[in-house]
């Protein structure tokens, strides 16, 4: 006789059938820094650091402190290298004070190897239907070199309608 272990519970299936369950935030960001091997830490940390002071923060005179000056870029929205981050950001993120954690609702902060990926619960209007709103995750994911600094970025976004990113109406 097969075993049946692969099968979903009742419940599960009925969670397949019903409406799609939002991402949810992990309350304790902190937490999801922590690493037995210290370089994932350390990764992890970079990012997070990075992510509040220089991104959210606008403290776009620390970028070099934490991005290469090559940074590769793959949203398709902005230009590759350093000094491109910083100019367009300098014009849409006046700097304010740094948060101690990150502002946006992260659902995990994950690392292996020189990769961390950062999730986190978006809310977003459907272009067809605005009446429509709803929640994804979206995930910012960044490979660190080997002296310790953001060399490159992958998001999932799509091409901005109006220069502005998916949800952008709704972000604080």
């Amino acid at each position: 006789m097969q075993s049946l272990l692969w099968w979903p519970s009742l419940g599960s299936l009925l969670a397949m059938i019903g409406a799609p369950v939002p991402p949810v935030e992990n309350p304790d960001q902190l937490s999801m820094l922590r690493s037995d091997d210290p370089a994932l830490a350390r990764n992890k940390r970079l990012v997070f650091d990075f992510w509040r002071i220089v991104f959210e923060g606008g403290h776009l005179d620390k970028a070099p402190l934490y991005m290469t000056e090559s940074y590769i870029q793959h949203n398709p929205n902005v230009a590759s290298g350093r000094a491109a981050f910083v100019e367009l950001f300098s014009t849409v993120r006046p700097p304010r004070p740094v948060a101690p954690r990150i502002r946006a609702p992260v659902v995990a902060i994950t690392a292996e190897r020189d990769i961390v990926t950062v999730s986190t619960v978006r809310k977003v209007r459907d272009r067809q239907n605005p009446d429509h709103i709803y929640y994804m995750t979206w995930f910012d994911m960044f490979r660190i070199d080997d002296r310790g600094l953001i060399a490159e970025h992958w998001d999932s976004s799509e091409l901005w309608v109006n220069g502005r990113p998916p949800g952008a109406e709704f972000f604080q």
